[in-house]
């Protein structure tokens, strides 16, 4: 039976969706839930469950990744990046604060180089730690040292919290406290986010102001730290000369990786009997051809495995349908038959990279994130499936189980998935063939005009194009990847609205951070206002649709009915 291919809708967020507009409610002692429970009251609750998910973080081992880009003022677009930084590891809570061991080699350390050590004599050293301590509201956050001022309620999605203002009773005090806004669910009171600084800043130590979400996960009444958004616009330093102006996002995922449930898996193992046979055909013999695919297909499994294990690789879903849709595409009009067929994952970090593992193609968050479209989507993957095609099989040694046996933090330096530049040259050949005998051939002007973009931000984005474990798609403002295409694109204009080359981060996918599972978010078109809202490959501040768990879990029953 003849085969067909199918295009997918790949809708065109330009901003990153909001929560629903604030509610403002007549100030009384409590919300329906609450009863007639009192402000004092609430306050105190609202201290005693942060005190518990302080308790609670120290057994948690979450990944942690903090990327911010410094910003330069722009006559047309307000503000573009001019450099950036980058950092991943695992998340530990200690009595001394929050620690991290990192995931990133040597080279690629928050600090550098000993010439860039010196420089931040002069300028800010921004630690990940810092960062890191932007989850919590940090010891001592008590009544007797903070004054709690109500402000109103209001909806953060479809729950609804209490607002109040917090700040130091005494104004000398010389221990960091934070000051700003807390928002306090109604339900069982613990606070989901808050937004602020912490004083007292000094020359030698300053602190960012940053907006702090959390989000409920695990099991009802437990939120846990996911988002942070921090900003600077005129921070003054290196006494008083210079300005600090900057953007950043500290994301936390993987709460539930590692934990009891894969071990307790085999108390619900299902015993088959004896008669129950595999699914495939009989045989009693396995050719060499065969043997050399599995022993192949056994060495990729170990990879990926390894990876989804350590957090880094999202579970199977459907994101990877829409992805394998793409490249299902690609072959059919090329009349390309794959054994073992193609597979397609995502990788949760942030920079922009794609790499293949045997025949399993890997695209990153923040790659899938700033794809404008699907011509653009099926470049990225059509450079991918070159790999495959052309037989650039994955180093097998990696079927040794043993090869896999060493700490998650290790994950990103133990496997060797960089591929040569002459193979990087013939993959690239044969996506351009793919891509011009394919459903996508009249929209590579699209494709070329986002590899337009990258090429002129890779220059300042050098963090955001440094791949964990796959080739670089562009450097020092030239495109490293698929550059034969750039040509047919049209000019690029940053001025106007209709012509949008590449998304912010965060336009795509949303991430599930205690399963790891992701989905694509469903964000309507909007209108953009200035060329200032278009931010390709730009962090954007983080505005979260709330929701519970119960709420969750009687949409899932509702669904399956």
């Amino acid at each position: 039976m003849k085969q067909k291919y199918r295009l997918l809708i790949f809708l065109l967020p330009v901003v990153l969706a909001i929560p629903m507009g604030a509610r403002p409610q007549d100030p009384a002692s409590g919300s329906a839930d609450a009863g007639t429970i009192s402000i004092d009251r609430v306050i105190d609750r609202a201290l005693e469950r942060e005190r518990a998910l302080t308790k609670s973080m120290a057994a948690l081992r979450p990944l942690i990744e903090t990327y911010t880009q410094s910003m330069e003022p722009h006559p047309d677009l307000g503000a573009v990046p001019k450099g950036d930084k980058y950092f991943l590891g695992k998340l530990n809570f200690t009595r001394a604060g929050a620690q991290q061991k990192s995931l990133l080699p040597e080279s690629s350390s928050w600090m550098g180089s000993l010439a860039q050590s010196i420089k931040q004599v002069f300028s800010i050293t921004m630690v990940p730690e810092g960062f890191a301590g932007m989850i919590l509201l940090g010891p001592n956050f008590e009544k007797a040292r903070y004054t709690f001022n109500y402000v109103r309620r209001e909806f953060l999605g479809e729950v609804r919290c209490l607002v109040f203002d917090v700040q130091p009773k005494t104004a000398s005090d010389t221990q960091v406290a934070f000051i700003g806004r807390i928002w306090v669910e109604d339900r069982d009171f613990n606070i989901v986010r808050f937004n602020g600084t912490r004083t007292p800043s000094t020359g030698s130590k300053l602190y960012f102001h940053f907006d702090s979400w959390r989000e409920e996960m695990g099991r009802p009444g437990q939120w846990l730290p996911t988002y942070v958004y921090t900003e600077e616009s005129d921070l003054a330093y290196f006494m008083g000369v210079r300005k600090l102006r900057f953007k950043g996002q500290t994301r936390l995922w993987g709460y539930n990786i590692g934990g009891p449930n894969r071990q307790n898996e085999l108390t619900s193992l299902t015993v088959e009997a004896d008669n129950v046979r595999d699914e495939a055909e009989d045989a009693e013999t396995i050719t060499p051809v065969e043997a050399n695919r599995s022993w192949e297909r056994q060495a990729e499994d170990n990879v990926i495995q390894r990876l989804e294990t350590a957090g880094l690789v999202a579970p199977d879903g459907p994101v990877n349908k829409v992805l394998e849709t793409v490249v299902n595409n690609l072959q059919i009009t090329n009349n390309l038959d794959i054994q073992p067929p193609v597979r397609a994952r995502v990788l949760l970090t942030t920079p922009v990279e794609s790499f293949t593992v045997g025949h399993t193609i890997v695209l990153s968050r923040g790659f899938v994130d700033v794809l404008p479209d699907e011509a653009s989507l099926a470049l990225a993957l059509a450079h991918e499936l070159g790999h495959i095609a052309l037989g650039h099989q994955l180093d097998t040694k990696y079927a040794f189980s043993d090869r896999t046996l060493f700490q998650d933090e290790e994950s990103l330096m133990r496997f060797s998935l960089q591929r040569s530049s002459a193979q990087e040259k013939a993959a690239d050949t044969a996506a351009v063939a793919y891509l011009k005998n394919s459903p996508y051939k009249d929209k590579l002007g699209n494709a070329g005009l986002f590899l337009r973009v990258l090429e002129e931000r890779s220059s300042k984005l050098t963090h955001l194009l440094r791949p964990h474990m796959g080739n670089q798609l562009a450097k020092d403002g030239k495109a490293m990847r698929m550059a034969d295409l750039i040509p047919q694109a049209p000019t690029l204009q940053m001025e106007r609205t209709d012509q949008i080359a590449a998304l912010p981060l965060g336009s795509r996918i949303q991430v599930d951070q205690w399963s790891n599972n992701i989905k694509l978010l469903k964000a309507k078109n909007v209108a953009l206002l200035s060329a200032r809202e278009k931010m390709p490959f730009e962090v954007t501040p983080v505005f979260l649709y709330l929701t519970r768990q119960q709420q969750k879990s009687s949409q899932s029953a509702q669904a399956v009915q």
